[in-house]
């Protein structure tokens, strides 16, 4: 049995959609990891739960550097390790189950020296890691075309063609330096929004953020890398924001527990091989009217959770998936 943790603080960033996921995966026993650690919502809700200890993974520095301070009470129960959750298979294995909590933490959006949030002015940032090429080297020097490209196929921008001609003509003038100046170019570049409505940058945003981090790369790795990492019997939980990322993870998961298509006709057929994973449930899990009262950012979140089987690993066809995939490869 797990030693007794001692209680948690109160946590300056709600985690979403813990209530449901602690249900789904109960009872939480022996080692599990948090691949996106953020704030640690996740991490200590599951040692509250019961788990031995979790091993914590964020790419970000400062969640480490936060988590030295929160995590101190929990001793070797948490075990802190930056890299990405890609590799997350590196970092532990046999474990009893995987948490990922996928895109911007409200930890980094709330801070504007790191460049992700159209709300508030600071540098064109947007890396994770705080390392490797900015927002700002993307918007600057990418082609007028691959900028389209990347906001229609990351962030379903349907005006991507005329917003990346708007940043490439912005650009031709002065560089785009700061989170405010693109989203002054972007809100030019679309109509003007309806009460309710979205923030005009909000799709272009994050199909820029999700180029600099490469999620989708990472989402794909970090799924297969779970699969490795995890004991029979362990569980996969995956919390999604949006519908790109949500439908990567239902069809990764529909293809390792034998419920995938059956591929075309015309086709030989595949050798059809046991499943790696049984579903919890066949529908993602959505927030309840209280977690939506206490934490409207929970409001477009989904939940899908899977348990491993003994299977050997599989292999995983991008297309298939719904993978989006630049005209570069990228």
């Amino acid at each position: 049995m797990a030693p007794a943790a001692p209680p948690i603080d109160p946590a300056p960033h709600v985690p979403v959609l813990l209530r449901p996921l602690l249900a789904a995966v109960a009872p939480v026993t022996d080692v599990w990891l948090d691949g996106t650690l953020g704030a640690g919502g996740y991490a200590r809700g599951l040692l509250e739960a019961g788990a031995d200890q979790v091993i914590g993974v964020d790419r970000d520095p400062l969640a480490l550097e936060m988590a030295e301070v929160w995590g101190a009470p929990y001793g070797e129960r948490l075990r802190l390790v930056q890299g990405n959750f890609s590799k997350l298979d590196e970092y532990g294995e046999a474990l009893s189950g995987v948490v990922l909590d996928l895109g911007v933490s409200s930890m980094q959006l709330d801070q504007s020296e790191r460049g992700f949030s159209f709300m508030r002015d600071g540098p064109l940032d947007m890396r994770m890691s705080q390392d490797g090429p900015t927002a700002a080297d993307l918007v600057n020097t990418a082609e007028e075309s691959d900028l389209a490209d990347i906001l229609y196929l990351y962030g379903e921008e349907r005006a991507s063609r005329r917003i990346a001609r708007n940043i490439v003509r912005a650009r031709d003038e002065a560089p785009i330096e700061t989170t405010l100046q693109l989203a002054g170019i972007i809100e030019k570049s679309l109509p003007r929004s309806k009460p309710n409505q979205a923030h005009p940058a909000t799709r272009s945003f994050q199909a820029i953020r999700i180029a600099v981090n490469d999620e989708y790369g990472e989402l794909l790795a970090g799924l297969e890398a779970a699969e490795r990492a995890l004991a029979p019997g362990g569980q996969l939980a995956v919390v999604t924001f949006h519908s790109i990322e949500d439908r990567m993870v239902k069809r990764f998961l529909q293809d390792r527990s034998g419920g995938g298509g059956g591929g075309s006709r015309h086709a030989p057929e595949l050798a059809r091989t046991e499943p790696q994973f049984t579903l919890k449930t066949r529908k993602a899990l959505g927030p309840d009217p209280q977690e939506l009262a206490e934490n409207p950012r929970a409001r477009s979140a989904k939940l899908r959770v899977a348990t491993r089987t003994e299977a050997p690993t599989g292999e995983t066809d991008r297309k298939a998936i719904g993978m989006p995939v630049l005209k570069g490869g990228h």
